[in-house]
This record gives structure tokens, C-alpha cells and sequence, in this order.
């Protein structure tokens, strides 16, 4: 089949196109694309342009490229694990999100490092150390130990490696003094880093426990005769009654006691017979009324020993009474007791004389103040508990025996210690820590003693002072950098280790 003449034209205008575009993206020299166009690569051209475009442009090599960057595979052992969506939520172990997602394990060639420009790089260098990073020095700095790339309290006077095939860290002379750890502006910036004044302040920590109402011991009488006797009359009084003070309850009759006020009246001034009397438990106002009378009446009154409220009655008329026999229990409710069950966890914030607050179930809306009394000497072995006295006047009575109580009790210190927010205290299990900002980056581990919590607080009672800043953000990021392990390590580190180190001796 013949070209058709029209189609000549626009076919070589095509291959000319063609011949540009190979000549220009494949890198071949113009002239020596000429010699050959009228031999081979017109004809080819035309014959693909007429094929069509989509035939030929396959054939044009493509523009030349670097090479795609490789990522490297993440490298050593998970170090923690953090939120899938990039939330700044971390995790020391596995764990899921509220939908079910598992957290992305970081690895140690992850971590953001605080000692270089470049996070990616950090098993690379964690490689190189103790050989390359040494010939970078160029014996500027020298070496004084080298430590555990994970933070481990193990030191070596030369380089090692771990039993994960780690390289240990070289701690050259000025990176360890004092532990400071440096970080550069841009890792506090990316590491979210956050820090707070220390202040003084008053950390209390309420103590909410519940509590029974009980009556004073000291405080409750019973009235009983001291020897046999006979119940001839009982006054109206009965459980659940306020009595007075000398108020009459009972008529009692008792031969042993008759004996003994025949002797009074047929010797009076001897001393005996009154004595005996008195041992009977014969109240001194029927004594005296016997002396007076000389007549020895056919039954003895027992009186109210002291205002309160009838809290049991026994007698009942004609009944026998053996000596030591309850006839009535009273109860002085002007002071009450609350007794509170502290969990053992609780106890070491709870004082003697600490303010308290009650709120009976009964009384909604009306609390009672008081002061806690004892704290017992003993913890209930079964609930892991320690019982505690706590003392409240009861002027009009509303307190009753065996009432439930919501108790408050308020620990802590009353006026204002040093204190850090709680998230300023890492806990290593031996010790507690705090990172002091020193300013321009500059982090120091601060071992601490704390004393009580409240209020999203902490007591520091030794370690820090008012106007420090500390690390209240972050603090588990950094804490799993090998430069702050280092750091930390170096408190435990004894003197005359470090110095045979840095020296070059043995350990």
C-alpha cells in the first residue's frame, strides 16, 4: 500500500520532532544524529510516527534521575512504643489505643536523639562509637570511660559491646561533669519539653475514708451493786432516756448492806463501819442520811453517777441481782468518738491533732469539725487497715452511737513546703529524680527526697529549692536517651571508679 503524497510532510516534520527529543534526553551529539538520520533513523521514526505517538515514545529514554534514597530499616531493640496517629502518647510496653489499634513500636535507630542534628541517625553513630567517633575527636578530647548504650549501670574502662552486639558510648572529659546533659534547641522544640518553677506551696492530700460514731470510753458508767441483793423498785427510766446527774433509778434491797448500816448506827464515829459501807458502793448522800436518821432503811437508792443517756436497763422489780450485775449503763454523749479505718497506703500522711471533717449520712449538708485523738498501734491484719480516734464535742446530741460517718481528714503540712508538680519526679525504685533546667538546653538529674503527695503535687523536702525549674514534660523521652542514662549513671557511679577510668586502669 503507497504512503499517500499529504502525509509525507507531516511525517518528516514528526521524525525531526522525534530526532530532537532522543537527541536532547538520551545525550547524543546533534551531528552525529544527523550522519545517521538519512541512513537508519528516519526511516525507523517515520515508520513508528506512523504508527502512532504512543509507539515510539516508549522507546525515548527517560530523563536522568539520582538515585531514590533508600530509608533504612529500623535497627536495634524497641526502646518504647508511642500513639499510631502521632499523638504525644508513649508507652514503656505494648498497649492499644481506644479503638483497638496497637501502638507503633520505636526502635533505638527511631529515638530522637539529644545529642545529634539528625534523629535518623542515631544507630549509625550508636555503630561508630568508639571508633570512628574516636578518629573524629582527633584525640582533641580523651575518653574517660565508656558506658552502656541502654543506660545499664555497667562501665568499662574500654570498648566493648553489649550482649545485644551493641558498641558501649565513649564519655569524653567535660560530658559528665556535674551530669549535665546538653540538648540543643531545636530537640527540646521537638522532643515537646516542658518545664515549671518550683514553689512553695500547701500540699494536702485529703484522706476520705468512711467511719463509725462511737461513745467515749471514758465517759460511760454502769451502775451495779457490790454484793447480792433484791430489786424492790425501779424508777421510770428507760433505755433511750437522758438522766442527771444523782437522778434515782433504782431501790435495791441487800442483807450485807443492812449488816453494815446496823454496825454505823450502833457505833457512830467508827470508821469501820462507814468503810464497809462505802465498799458496798453505798453513795455518800444515803451514808450520811443513815447517820442522820440513825435508821437503817429496808432498801438502798442507786443514783444516776453523772448526766447522760440510759444506753441499757436490766433491772426489773423483784428481781435477784448478783454481786457485779449490770442494773444500768449510762453514757455521757457531750463527746463523741469517730473511729475511720486509714488504709495502710494512707497512714504515713496521718498525724495526731490533724483537722477532720465529718458528715453524717443522716445530717446531709452539715459537716462536723474535730481533731484526730490516736492513730492505734496496730494494723488489722485482715484489711490492711489502721484505725483511727478521732474526738467530736456533741452539744445537742445529733451524733448517736453506731451512726455511719464519711470522714475527711486533712494531711500534710499546714504551712507551705517546697514542691514540684508530679510529673517532675521520675521514679527509679531506689531514688527519685528531678531534671533541673540550667538554662540554654543545658538538663541536670537532681536526686530528691520527696515527702507527701496532694493536689497534683509533691513535698521535696531535700534536693531542689524555691525558684528551680524542672522538667515536667517529656521526661520519659529524654529518660530513655542513652545521654541521660549516662547522666543518671553518673550519680551512682563511685569517685574512684570514675577517676580509675578516666585514668585508664581497671575498675
Amino acid at each position: 500500500m503507497t504512503r499517500p503524497a499529504w502525509l509525507a510532510g507531516p511525517l518528516a516534520a514528526l521524525a525531526a520532532g522525534g530526532l530532537g527529543y532522543w537527541a536532547g534526553h538520551g545525550g547524543i551529539p546533534v551531528p552525529a544524529l544527523v550522519k545517521r538520520a538519512g541512513s537508519e533513523l528516519v526511516p525507523a521514526l517515520v515508520e513508528r510516527a506512523r504508527a502512532g505517538f504512543a509507539h515510539w515514545m516508549p522507546d525515548a529514554r527517560p530523563a536522568r534521575q539520582g538515585p531514590a534514597p533508600q530509608v533504612p530499616a529500623p535497627a536495634g531493640p524497641v526502646v518504647y512504643y508511642r500513639d499510631p496517629d502521632g499523638k504525644p502518647v508513649y508507652s514503656a510496653s505494648p498497649m492499644l489505643t481506644g479503638d483497638g489499634r496497637e501502638f507503633r513500636a520505636v526502635h533505638a535507630s527511631e529515638d530522637v536523639r539529644i545529642d545529634a542534628d539528625d534523629p535518623g541517625a542515631m544507630s549509625a553513630d550508636m555503630a561508630e562509637h568508639g571508633t570512628a567517633h574516636d578518629k573524629a575527636a582527633g584525640g582533641a578530647r580523651r575518653v574517660l570511660y565508656y558506658r552502656n548504650p541502654m543506660g545499664l549501670p555497667d562501665t568499662s574502662p574500654v570498648p566493648k559491646k553489649d550482649s545485644m552486639g551493641m558498641d558501649y558510648v565513649p564519655v569524653y572529659a567535660g560530658e559528665d561533669e556535674g551530669g549535665v546533659v546538653t540538648v540543643s534547641p531545636a530537640k527540646v522544640q521537638r522532643t515537646g519539653v516542658r518545664t515549671a518553677a518550683v514553689e512553695r506551696r500547701i500540699v494536702s492530700q485529703p484522706v476520705r475514708v468512711p467511719g463509725t460514731v462511737a461513745l467515749d470510753e471514758r465517759r460511760v458508767t454502769v451502775v451495779a451493786t457490790r454484793s447480792d441483793a433484791y430489786v424492790d423498785y425501779v424508777e421510770s427510766v428507760t433505755t433511750g432516756d437522758r438522766v442527771r446527774k444523782g437522778q434515782p433509778l433504782v431501790h435495791v434491797y441487800s442483807p450485807e448492806i443492812n449488816a453494815a448500816a446496823a454496825q454505823l448506827i450502833a457505833n457512830p464515829g467508827f470508821d469501820g463501819a462507814r468503810r464497809r459501807l462505802q465498799n458496798l458502793n453505798v453513795s455518800e448522800p444515803v451514808i450520811d442520811e443513815m447517820e442522820r436518821t440513825r435508821k437503817v432503811p429496808m432498801a438502798i437508792t442507786w443514783s444516776s453517777p453523772r448526766d447522760g443517756l440510759v444506753l441499757q436497763r436490766t433491772a426489773v422489780e423483784g428481781m435477784k441481782a448478783a454481786a457485779g450485775d449490770t442494773l444500768f449503763r449510762i453514757g455521757d454523749i457531750s463527746l463523741m468518738w469517730v473511729l475511720a479505718d486509714v488504709p495502710e497506703r494512707d497512714l504515713a500522711g496521718v498525724r495526731v491533732s490533724q483537722p477532720v471533717s465529718v458528715r453524717l449520712r443522716s445530717a446531709p449538708g452539715r459537716t462536723f469539725s474535730g481533731k484526730v485523738a490516736i492513730v492505734y498501734p496496730q494494723v488489722n491484719p485482715e484489711t490492711r487497715a489502721t484505725r483511727v480516734r478521732i474526738e467530736l464535742a456533741n452539744p445537742d446530741g445529733t451524733l448517736l452511737p453506731d451512726m455511719y460517718a464519711d470522714v475527711e481528714i486533712a494531711t500534710g503540712a499546714p504551712s507551705p513546703v517546697v514542691a514540684v508538680p508530679d510529673d517532675a519526679v521520675i521514679d527509679t525504685g531506689e531514688r527519685q529524680v528531678v531534671l533541673l533546667d540550667r538554662g540554654e538546653g543545658r538538663f541536670e538529674p537532681k536526686e530528691v527526697k520527696v515527702g507527701v503527695r496532694g493536689g497534683g503535687y509533691v513535698e521535696v523536702r531535700e534536693g531542689v529549692t524555691a525558684g528551680d525549674r524542672v522538667v515536667t514534660a517529656a521526661n520519659f523521652l529524654i529518660d530513655a536517651e542513652s545521654n541521660l542514662k549516662a547522666a543518671l549513671q553518673s550519680i551512682t557511679v563511685p569517685k574512684d571508679d570514675r577517676q580509675a577510668s578516666s585514668s585508664g586502669g581497671t575498675p
